[in-house]
């Protein structure tokens, strides 16, 4: 019997350490297992899945991943649009990534209408995207609402919880890069260019020396 128990225990504990992580910024419905077991694992094999990670953490450091909406409009005002020129570019640099914007809303209203609207907010980015050359096969617009993902939590108008969230999802699968498994290049192709460009020539300063002194 106690054989029994232990085991039961440590078979919840396990699943329970399996479940999605909360308080990170993005929509509902994304978690970190990326699909299934078997997908999983060859994400895992191929190395795609830590890349990926990777390069996320990349862009959410490198440039802002958030932009903000006016209360019930998914209009994209000059500072929204400011900083998705910023995403744009990034997202340019990198044709072998693929990326998902999330649609968030405040509080206010039904989920039903908020899903709606969150959804029109992440479409109002990938079509700027779209604008700026990128294809809309590396982009994917999901929905969430306030009652999901809030920023504030307050039932009141919130702007901050108003948004919309970019973020790295996975890899082009039929891109050269990618096929030959360089994710790595990938990732660090930026830094390396950085590293070879050359540096403006050391400034020489002529002095000229007085022959009284």
């Amino acid at each position: 019997m106690r054989i029994s128990t232990l085991f039961l225990s440590v078979s919840l504990l396990a699943l329970g350490a399996c479940g999605p992580e909360f308080g990170r910024e993005a929509g509902a419905d994304n978690t970190d297992n990326f699909g299934n077991a078997t997908m999983n694992n060859t994400l895992i094999h191929s190395g795609q899945k830590d890349y990926t990670i990777a390069l996320a953490k990349r862009f959410s450091s490198e440039v802002p991943p958030t932009i903000t909406f006016a209360f019930n409009s998914a209009q994209l005002d000059r500072s929204a649009i400011d900083i998705l020129r910023l995403q744009a570019d990034w997202i340019k640099t990198f044709p072998e990534a693929r990326f998902r914007v999330y649609g968030h809303t405040d509080l206010v209203g039904s989920s039903a209408y908020n899903k709606a609207l969150g959804l029109r907010r992440a479409q109002a980015v990938v079509a700027y995207f779209a604008s700026q050359g990128i294809s809309r096969n590396r982009l994917e617009a999901l929905a969430s609402f306030g009652e999901t993902r809030p920023v504030v939590q307050t039932l009141a108008p919130e702007q901050r919880n108003r948004r919309t969230v970019t973020e790295v999802s996975g890899f082009v699968q039929n891109h050269p890069t990618v096929l030959n498994g360089k994710y790595a290049q990938v990732i660090f192709r930026e830094y390396l260019d950085l590293a070879k460009r050359p540096h403006p020539p050391n400034q020489v300063i002529a002095t000229q020396t007085n022959p009284g002194q």
